[in-house]
C-alpha cells in the first residue's frame, strides 16, 4: 500500500465548518458559475470550436450521508443539456458484479473526449463502506489504494480531466438532517434502522476517510474537501471548484479557456443567457425565513456515507 508523508492533500479537518451563505448570495453566485460552467462545457463538447473536442471530465462524488450531494449534483447539471452530462449511480455490486474485480463495473459509464460523467457514488467504496463494514477482506482494501492510483493515473495520462468531491460536515449537523428526515412523511422513506446504526460508526468512517484523502491523492487527481454543513455554502463551492479544476484540466490538455471578465467571454455568456429564464433569478422574491433548510430529494441514504 502507498503511504504518503507529504501533508500537501485536502484534509477533513481543514475544511471551514463554519461558512455560511444566504439565498441571496447563493443565487447570485450560482447564476455567475452556472453560465461560466455552460460556457466551458460548449467549448469542451465542440459546440463553440467548430466540433474540435476537450478532455473527458469525470466528476466523482462522495460524502456523509445527507451531506447534500443530491442537491449540489441538481445545481451543477441544471445548465447543461443533458445529451452533453451523464450520471453514473452506484449502489452496492450486483452478484454478477462481485464476480468481477471491483473497477470493472465502473469502466462502461466513463467519458471518451468531449464526455462529462458525474459518479455519484464510485470506486472509493472499496476504501470505505467495504472497509468499514467487512465487505472487503482487509487485504482487498488495502490493496485497492494503489489500485486506485493507477486506475485514475491512466485515466489522467490519457486526458481524462478527474475531479474528485468530499462533502464534509459534522456529526452533530448529520444528526440534525436524519431528525428533520424522520419527522417528515414525504423523507422519512431514506432513512432505515442500518443508518441509524452506522452513525455509531463515525469514528472508524472517519479514519476510512481520512486515509483515503491521504493515500489516493494525486498530481493529476487530488481530493476537494467542501465544507458542506450549510447546503448552500456547499452547493456553491462545489459548483465554483468543478470549474476550477475544468479550467485547469482544459488548460493543460492545450484547450484555450477564455477569461470570464474579457469582452469576448462576457458577451458568449451574455448571449447563452439571454434566452434561459432559469439563469435570470429574482431572488429577493422569496423570503427565506429558514437559513438552511433541506429542501432536496437526496439519493436514498442506505449507508452512512455515499461510496
Amino acid at each position: 500500500m502507498t503511504d504518503h508523508i507529504d501533508h500537501s492533500y485536502a484534509r477533513l479537518e481543514d475544511a471551514d465548518l463554519t461558512a455560511r451563505m444566504g439565498k441571496v448570495e447563493e443565487a447570485k453566485r450560482l447564476e455567475k458559475a452556472q453560465l461560466r460552467l455552460l460556457h466551458l462545457r460548449l467549448i469542451n463538447g465542440g459546440q463553440l470550436t467548430g466540433g474540435k473536442l476537450g478532455p473527458p471530465v469525470c466528476i466523482v462524488f462522495e460524502g456523509w450521508d445527507a451531506a447534500g450531494k443530491g442537491g449540489a449534483i441538481k445545481r451543477l447539471v441544471e445548465p447543461l443539456d443533458p445529451r452533453h452530462v451523464h450520471i453514473a449511480p452506484f449502489a452496492a455490486p450486483t452478484p454478477d458484479e462481485l464476480r468481477h474485480h471491483f473497477l470493472w463495473r465502473f469502466w462502461p459509464p466513463l467519458p471518451g473526449w468531449g464526455g462529462l460523467t458525474i459518479f455519484d457514488r464510485s470506486w472509493y467504496g472499496r476504501v470505505l463502506v467495504e472497509r468499514v463494514e467487512n465487505l472487503a477482506t482487509e487485504v482487498q482494501w488495502r490493496r485497492a489504494y494503489d489500485e486506485i492510483n493507477d486506475f485514475e493515473h491512466s485515466l489522467a495520462e490519457e486526458g481524462m480531466v478527474v475531479i474528485k468531491l468530499w462533502l464534509h460536515m459534522s456529526h452533530e449537523e448529520q444528526l440534525r438532517r436524519f431528525e428533520r428526515r424522520r419527522d417528515d412523511p414525504l423523507k422519512s422513506w431514506k432513512l432505515t434502522d442500518e443508518d441509524w446504526r452506522n452513525r455509531e460508526k463515525r469514528q472508524e468512517y472517519n479514519d476510512a476517510v481520512s486515509d483515503m484523502l491521504r493515500l489516493t491523492d494525486g498530481p493529476l487527481a487530488s481530493w476537494d474537501v467542501i465544507s458542506s454543513e450549510n447546503k448552500r455554502n456547499g452547493r456553491v463551492e462545489v459548483i465554483e471548484t468543478v470549474i476550477r479544476r475544468l479550467e485547469a484540466g482544459m488548460t493543460r490538455w492545450g484547450v484555450d479557456v477564455p477569461s470570464p471578465d474579457d469582452e469576448e467571454g462576457r458577451k458568449t455568456q451574455l448571449a447563452l443567457a439571454f434566452d434561459d429564464a432559469e439563469f435570470q433569478p429574482d431572488p429577493e422574491s422569496d423570503p427565506d425565513p429558514d437559513p438552511d433548510p433541506d429542501p432536496d430529494p437526496d439519493p436514498e441514504t442506505d449507508a452512512m456515507i455515499d461510496a
